[in-house]
C-alpha cells in the first residue's frame, strides 16, 4: 500500500524519525530498568526484572520493523504512543502523511 515510491529524501526522513523514536523508547526503557534494578530487594526481584525485560524485548522487536510497506502504520503507532511527532515526518509525501494522520485521528 505505502511501499511504492519512497524517494531518497523520504527514505532519509523516515530513517531519522524511526531511529529517533526507537532511541527515545530505549532511553526510557533504560531509565525504567535502572529504577527497577535499584529496587531489587531479594532474588525473586531479579527474575521479575528478567521477565519484564523479556516482555519488553518482544514488544519492541514486534513494533520496530523497518519495511517501507509498514512504515506508515509504525509511524502512526509511534505518534499515538508519544515516541514520535508528526513534525519529525516533515518531508514525507502528502499521501503518506495523510495515511498517518488518518491512523492517528482520534488520538
Amino acid at each position: 500500500m505505502y511501499n511504492e515510491n519512497w524517494s531518497r529524501g523520504e527514505k532519509a526522513v523516515a530513517r531519522r524519525a524511526y531511529d529517533a523514536a526507537r532511541g527515545r523508547e530505549y532511553s526510557a526503557l533504560a531509565e525504567q530498568v535502572r529504577r527497577l534494578a535499584n529496587s531489587i530487594a531479594d532474588p525473586g526481584d531479579i527474575w521479575e526484572l528478567h521477565n519484564f525485560l523479556s516482555r519488553r524485548r518482544k514488544e519492541i522487536n514486534e513494533k520496530y520493523e523497518y519495511r517501507y510497506s509498514v512504515l506508515v502504520f509504525i509511524f502512526a503507532r509511534l505518534i499515538n504512543e508519544g515516541w514520535l511527532t508528526e513534525a519529525e515526518l516533515a518531508g514525507l509525501g502528502e499521501e503518506k502523511l495523510a495515511g498517518i494522520r488518518f491512523l492517528t485521528k482520534g488520538r
